[in-house]
């Protein structure tokens, strides 16, 4: 979802209560130190932005501070990994995401078990995310997009965030649904560069991370992933659900 600033601070500060309690059962010591918050995604995108407005309040309100570290790539399991091998004394936080869980699926051979070794402190939000294409593809609409594809198979590149990430997944997904071939391009970091530059043509993207390119019309949105049209986008390709008519 898109949250303003002042929705965002508020979520930090119901965040902030539990980790009070931390503390207070601690022997009211916690943090006598700054706190790491491990997130396994680049900076400048929507999970960096969240992790940095939490690390904010919670460094103002409980006296210390919290560092936000990027540790990007694997789908997130580097991050998680590093948080799982640290010393488990409430001094490495993890921002997880749904990819934490998606990779539990997926892989068998990670170092970790998400569920049994990373404690929930709080939840944040959630995210909407949308299919966003080079403008130079002739497509306006899903169906459209889907004609074109199937008519040049394995011409089109399809960019995510690496394989396991939540962006993979809604592109898999998305391909299968179709029946299309497109061909996976995973980036270790931010591709918003390369589809505005017409190296890849179509990706999945957080609105927050998108939706101002847009608007501006170096990036054509054909739909939203969730159930509910998104408000701030309707009128254009953008308000139609994703997955509803595949």
């Amino acid at each position: 979802m898109i949250m303003s600033r002042r929705k965002l601070l508020h979520l930090a500060a119901g965040a902030a209560a539990p980790l009070a309690v931390t503390r207070s059962a601690q022997a009211q010591s916690w943090p006598a130190r700054p706190v790491r918050i491990i997130v396994g995604y680049p900076a400048g995108i929507t999970p960096d932005i969240v992790a940095r407005l939490i690390a904010q309040r919670l460094s103002s309100r409980l006296g210390q501070q919290f560092v936000v570290e990027n540790k990007p790539g694997a789908g997130t399991s580097i991050a998680a990994e590093e948080v799982v091998r640290a010393q488990p004394d409430g001094y490495t936080l993890l921002l997880a995401a749904a990819a934490n869980t998606i990779n539990t699926s997926l892989y068998s051979n990670l170092k970790f078990n998400f569920g049994r070794d990373i404690e929930a402190v709080a939840n944040i939000g959630g995210v909407i995310f949308l299919m966003g294409i080079n403008p130079s593809v002739p497509a306006k609409t899903v169906p459209e997009f889907i004609a074109y594809a199937k008519a040049n198979p394995g011409k089109l590149n399809m960019a995510s965030r690496g394989i396991g990430s939540l962006t993979h997944v809604f592109g898999e997904l998305f391909k299968m649904m179709a029946g299309v071939n497109l061909v996976h391009v995973p980036y270790r970091g931010d591709y918003t560069a390369d589809l505005l530059g017409g190296r890849v043509q179509v990706a999945f993207f957080a609105i927050a991370d998108s939706i101002g390119y847009v608007k501006d019309g170096r990036m054509r949105a054909l739909a939203v992933t969730t159930a509910k049209r998104f408000a701030q986008l309707v009128g254009t390709a953008c308000h139609r659900r994703i997955f509803a008519g595949l």
